[in-house]
């Protein structure tokens, strides 16, 4: 029967990649469009035939192909706001690609009059169920903390993302833990996105070109992990001119440079270099500027984040990319041990356009290496790593509006575990991993109705076990301002958190793969799975008035976890013991669900977005279910901004977030226990035991809601074409909201995030 079914599926493959082949009986027309000041390729740009149905829009890289065009002389129409329309007169043959890069210039006069919305020509010609696209600019639209925009603050207003907080926090992405999502840069796995002051992640807002977050259902071209995926992409270095940007603030300061090495010539070939670097000095600068914080030696915070690429860009559209990084934090929590974490990698990618066919080519290869250590509660040291590669290969096929993705892919990683649970009993586990994977994915426009079918194939290697998943995604344009859509899939992943759902406060982030030590009854579940099914509607009230709403639905069907009830080694003389008393791991289940509703209204000088959340989330260990600490039932986002003074060269802009509160466990009392543990002639009747907490249902309290409003004001001075000064003066928790981070129960103190924070800084670019 399997053979079958993979004999029809290799078969029907065959079948549309020929007819793909057959198509290209007319002529086609494919070419690139880049900033002719800075290089940088353009992303939704329309083009279009005039006079014709014939039009598309660029994706990220600039690329767009229109295919099946008849023989004849047309104009090629290229419309983009803020920038000067490009109109040229071109001549199709039959079997022949006309191919030429093009560079549109800036036009500082607004043409507001101009009908044609890149963005929405997107949302009516992709699915795009439960994806975020998120650009530079977009981020700049919030409250930058310490005078530097940061994608971990742009993170936090998604619908659907819960995040816990300023110290220590991190991102649950509709119901899915931390471990289940899937970071990608430039193409390379990042196994740790955000630093312990939640404020900021590893990445400069002002090197990215975009970032793509899939909070749920996304295609077949992803795997290996069961929730989201955010998958970010810098730009390239300017190819004609030397600029950056220098960055001080009480905060942290930041440099950023790029230029050509070899400047754009004649035939459009370049080579150039952008390189990031950025730096806090919070625990040094707190003690001075803000000596009211809880820890009275000053905000325990420091990190350093390191990024260069070189790319070499050629005639028609080809590209080469090297890259590397390392990103270091280090964090000293009040009445908490010492936390430090690095990560550092490389890699590169290439982007080939084959002159005479509407297909283009790209590859990855990186490998990166990720280490955390923290000391527990009894002295002794908790440590992970992890050191991975991963290669990815993809052909894109382009048949008029209709699209053929298929690739395949190889990851491969070593974990190296060891940890020390309260009873100091210890857990170590080191494995070598290996994923193996390929995909294919169409997209069918079909008048109204645009299908993007997908499939996925996981094998992993040290489990000996394959994982097929199939994808589907839908979208109907019911007319040119209302839109339905739908997804589902099938998700497989091995890698394993070294941290549980029913810690209070996960501050040690470590991983784990492979065969682990795990009940037996659950042998042959060693695979982690989830099955997601999403929903939606998208309605443009007006040109500048957008409104979505989406439900979802994931269910987490096998999830592996620390065993967090071992009291026992799994040596041969316990083997009388229960397994669910002395096996590392256990198996779990779960699911998520919810709506969210985002609305936005954004003009020349007003921007305001709005995002509702509802979600549930539960988890059951084979005892009992129970909510996990990142269930939050209800989370609203407002963000405004507004624009003012000659040339708009003034900015404020506001965030408020309103959050009911996570789920905790609570204290029923204390007793004292005698310590025989570690001496038998412990003299009981005169020496006072050790102090032990009675807790209550796992889980059953909430702690209070959360809610905090930040502010910026911006001023720009512009000086020359590229040369401006930004002074930023922010202020976190502008009320000074008292919102919980964690209570200390054996000293009975209760520890707050972040109080009210101003800061400064200045912005030089050039």
């Amino acid at each position: 029967m399997k053979n079958k079914s993979v004999k029809f599926f290799l078969f029907v493959t065959f079948t549309i990649i020929s007819l793909f082949a057959l198509s290209q009986q007319n002529g086609a027309v494919r070419g690139f469009v880049y900033d002719k000041e800075d290089g940088q390729p353009l992303g939704f740009v329309n083009v279009f035939l005039k006079g014709t149905n014939y039009g598309i829009t660029t994706d990220i890289n600039g690329l767009f192909t229109l295919t099946k065009i008849p023989e004849g002389e047309y104009t090629l129409s290229m419309v983009f706001l803020g920038y000067k329309t490009i109109e040229e007169t071109i001549n199709i043959s039959s079997k022949k690609i006309y191919s030429k890069n093009f560079y549109l210039e800036k036009d500082f006069m607004m043409i507001d009059e101009v009908e044609v919305s890149g963005h929405r020509e997107e949302q009516q010609n992709e699915v795009q169920v439960a994806i975020i696209k998120i650009a530079p600019a977009q981020i700049k639209e919030l409250p930058s903390i310490g005078s530097e925009p940061d994608i971990a603050q742009y993170l936090q207003v998604l619908p659907g993302v819960n995040f816990t907080g300023d110290q220590g926090g991190q991102l649950y992405i509709r119901g899915g833990s931390t471990v289940q999502n899937l970071v990608l840069l430039d193409g390379m796995v990042i196994y740790n996105p955000f630093h312990s002051i939640g404020l900021f992640s590893v990445f400069d807002s002002d090197i990215m070109r975009n970032a793509d977050v899939y909070t749920g259902g996304f295609n077949a071209e992803y795997g290996g992990r069961l929730s989201s995926v955010m998958d970010i992409s810098t730009k390239d270095g300017n190819p004609n001119h030397f600029g950056g940007k220098l960055s001080a603030s009480t905060f942290g300061a930041k440099l950023m440079l790029e230029g050509p090495i070899m400047k754009t010539n004649e035939r459009g070939s370049s080579l150039s270099y952008i390189f990031s670097a950025k730096t806090s000095f919070l625990e040094k600068s707190s003690t001075v500027i803000y000596p009211y914080v809880n820890d009275r030696n000053g905000l325990p915070y420091s990190y350093n984040d390191f990024y260069g690429k070189i790319s070499l860009n050629a005639a028609g559209g080809s590209k080469f990319d090297v890259f590397g990084f390392s990103f270091n934090d280090k964090v000293n929590y009040q009445n908490i041990s010492p936390i430090d974490w690095s990560s550092f990698g490389g890699g590169a990618n290439f982007v080939l356009v084959p002159s005479s066919s509407t297909s283009i080519i790209k590859a990855t290869v990186a490998f990166s290496k990720y280490k955390i250590g923290m000391l527990n509660e009894i002295g002794l040291k908790n440590s992970s790593s992890v050191l991975g590669f991963n290669i990815g290969f993809d052909y894109v096929n382009y048949w008029g509006k209709n699209q053929l993705n298929w690739g395949i892919s190889a990851l491969g990683f070593n974990t190296n575990y060891e940890f020390y649970n309260f009873l100091g009993l210890r857990n170590v586990q080191e494995e070598n991993t290996t994923e193996l994977a390929a995909y294919l994915k169409f997209k069918w426009h079909l008048g109204a109705l645009i299908i993007e079918p997908g499939f996925r194939i996981q094998h992993y290697a040290s489990l000996g076990k394959a994982s097929p998943e199939p994808r589907l995604g839908i979208k109907w344009n019911i007319t040119e301002y209302i839109r339905l859509k739908a997804a589902a899939g099938l998700y497989s992943q091995n890698l394993v958190a070294a941290n549980s759902d029913k810690d209070v406060v996960s501050l040690f982030y470590g991983f784990l793969s492979g065969n682990l030590n795990i009940q037996s009854k659950f042998d042959e579940k060693k695979l982690q799975k989830s099955q997601h099914v999403l929903a939606g509607l998208e309605i443009d009230i007006t040109k500048q008035i957008n409104v979505q709403v989406e439900g979802y639905l994931k269910n987490f069907s096998q999830i592996i976890s620390l065993n967090r009830n071992k009291i026992f080694d799994d040596v041969p003389g316990n083997t009388g013991r229960p397994e669910e008393l002395r096996k590392d791991y256990l198996m779990e289940s779960g699911y998520a669900y919810g709506v969210d509703f985002l609305a936005n209204y954004s003009t020349k000088q007003i921007y305001i977005y709005f995002v509702y959340s509802l979600g549930w989330v539960k988890r059951f260990d084979g005892k009992e279910t129970y909510e996990p600490i990142f269930d939050r039932r209800h989370n609203i986002n407002l963000v405004a901004t507004y624009k003012f003074g000659k040339k708009l060269s003034w900015n404020i802009s506001a965030r408020w977030n309103l959050a009911s509160g996570f789920p905790f466990t609570q204290t029923q009392g204390f007793y004292e226990s005698p310590n025989f543990y570690e001496n038998i002639n412990y003299e009981y009747w005169s020496e006072n035991g050790d102090l032990n907490i009675l807790y209550g249902d796992y889980n059953k309290g909430r702690l209070p809601y959360f809610h905090r409003l930040d502010l910026t004001v911006t001023k720009t001075f512009q000086f020359k074409k590229n040369m401006k000064l930004e002074i930023n003066l922010s202020v976190i928790n502008v009320y000074n909201r008292k919102n919980i981070f964690y209570f200390d129960r054996e000293s009975y103190t209760r520890v707050d995030q972040l109080p009210v924070l101003p800061s400064i800084g200045l912005n030089f670019t050039f």
